[in-house]
């Protein structure tokens, strides 16, 4: 037996590769014939997985597993993940609406004689392409991309390496966002595979909802508590990543939508009884979980996506939905908030609203709040460079001076997703940010007043997600984190997506050479 541990331990690496390469070559043909079934784990690792220990007593130095392989690669392994995916997506979107069946059938019969027939034959006659969907998105990511290599370029003459200029703390991670974006749309396709999505949103909100619930009555809340560990502040909280609040303001928005839109007019059929039954705890869970994160963002988000699912409502509705929701939240909301001022007070003053603030109120005495030094200094920065800003590797002046920034990162990131594209690219980049979201507003208007019944609760989602987070755009650290960009990148896909799904893009459109000549119609 000893002498066969050393080949065993050699030869670890190769079957490692070797498992890898199999499973890369599966994921392909998955990929290729099913391109929505490589989003699923995708999305539900992001659903799960948490970016940040920060404010975890019990984590000395961890890696997250959405910078893994970052270092070698510039970005991380999920990142390029998404990117395979994409291309596989991409690549079946080239090929006839058979084409998962054809590859079904080459597997299970003979597979070198009748995959080569069936390439030769498309190849043959052409490929009749699938249209993709629209999405007045792809301009404004193109540009991001072209400003993102501008950097690069002005990096590389100016002796910046390459890794700090693409490093998520400039503005990368907004141009990943778009190979997700495409990869919805491209993936979900008809109007079962958009309902299974929501579906599948839904219930992955409402297990992370009752999870966030369950630690927090039995187990003393998320371990990251910045509030108790760190300020002091006597509370126990689901979910401090903001993340976890959005996953439960989507599933709240897609069942708020399925329980409460009219039906009389549109002839929807009313949800089964397992599903509305679910639908309900949904609405419950996931309220509460947010009101329990103790997020001030996030109380303040999820009441801006409440407001876009009421708008989206008949009026009769709105009101059931408010007499339904609003007492509850509002009570939680009161009794939470209650809490925490009770808590904050000494810290932030006598009055309500500097207990609410008080890591954003300077004192009477005594030294500015780090909070609004922070942005006074970075706002300070923009202003000495107000074109094209410090570059996606800068650090404003001054950064030591906050003692959250006394680590390797300091002066890199601050508390304003959208000061920090101002400093970091200058007007440029704030000019394209405006952008992308008035086009989003614009491309999801009109998606929202143009769905049908079934799938209004998606686009509603998307578009109540996007309001959600709004407070941390202006406030938090979004653009930095891969995760808080992923999950924007699928609000912003999901109004999209469910257009796409309700006009049948799927029908493939031939060749111009293929098709037959336009003949006028004959008048009787």
């Amino acid at each position: 037996m000893n002498d066969i541990l050393p080949y065993i331990y050699y030869s670890l690496p190769w079957l490692f590769v070797i498992g890898l390469s199999v499973a890369a070559v599966l994921g392909i043909g998955v990929g290729l014939a099913w391109p929505r079934f490589l989003v699923y784990p995708y999305l539900l690792l992001f659903f799960w997985v948490n970016s940040t220990s920060y404010g975890n007593l019990a984590v000395f130095a961890s890696r997250s597993i959405y910078s893994r392989g970052s270092g070698m690669l510039f970005f991380g392994v999920v990142l390029w993940y998404v990117l395979g995916a994409w291309l596989c997506a991409r690549i079946a979107a080239s090929f006839t609406d058979n084409l998962a069946d054809n590859l079904a059938d080459n597997l299970a019969n003979n597979l070198a004689n009748n995959f080569a027939n069936n390439f030769a034959n498309n190849f043959a006659t052409g490929p009749q392409r699938q249209r993709a969907p629209a999405c007045n998105l792809r301009p404004w990511f193109l540009a991001w991309a072209v400003l993102l290599a501008a950097h690069v370029g002005v990096g590389l003459a100016t002796g910046v390496p390459l890794a700090a200029s693409l490093a998520p703390s400039g503005f990368s991670n907004i141009v990943w966002m778009a190979p997700l974006i495409s990869l919805m749309l491209l993936a979900f396709r008809t109007r079962e595979q958009a309902l299974a999505l929501a579906r599948f949103i839904m219930l992955a909100g409402l297990a992370r909802a009752l999870f966030g619930l369950g630690r927090w009555a039995a187990a003393g809340g998320d371990p990251n508590n910045v509030y108790a560990n760190m300020n002091a502040i006597q509370i126990r909280l689901t979910f401090f990543d903001i993340n976890d609040s959005l996953l439960c303001t989507l599933a709240f928005a897609i069942a708020a939508v399925a329980l409460f839109q009219e039906r009389s007019g549109a002839q929807l059929p009313a949800p089964g009884r397992p599903w509305r039954a679910l639908a309900w705890v949904t609405l419950v869970a996931t309220t509460l979980c947010v009101v329990l994160s103790y997020r001030r963002t996030a109380w303040i988000g999820f009441l801006l996506a409440f407001a876009v699912v009421l708008w989206r409502l008949p009026p009769a509705r709105r009101l059931q939905l408010g007499l339904a929701a609003m007492p509850l939240a509002g009570a939680a909301m009161a009794f939470v908030a209650a809490r925490r001022m009770a808590q904050t007070r000494a810290e932030g003053g006598s009055n309500a609203a500097g207990s609410l603030l008080h890591d954003m109120q300077s004192r009477r005495f005594g030294p500015e709040s780090e909070r609004v030094l922070e942005l006074k200094l970075a706002f300070a920065d923009f202003l000495a460079h107000p074109l094209a800003g410090i570059g996606a590797w800068g650090r404003y002046h001054g950064y030591q001076a906050i003692s959250w920034q006394g680590n390797p990162d300091g002066g890199l990131f601050l508390h304003s997703g959208v000061l920090h594209i101002a400093l970091k690219s200058g007007l440029i980049g704030t000019v394209l940010l405006a952008g992308t979201i008035v086009a989003f507003v614009v491309g999801a208007r009109r998606a929202l007043r143009s769905l049908p019944p079934e799938l209004l609760g998606l686009g509603a989602a998307g578009t109540a997600g996007l309001a959600f987070m709004i407070p941390d755009l202006l406030i938090g650290t979004p653009f930095p984190q891969v995760r808080t960009t992923q999950m924007l990148a699928l609000c912003l896909s999901l109004p999209y997506l469910a257009l796409a799904a309700a006009q049948g893009t799927t029908a493939p459109q031939r060749p111009a050479w293929q098709r037959a000549p336009h003949r006028q119609p004959v008048l009787a």
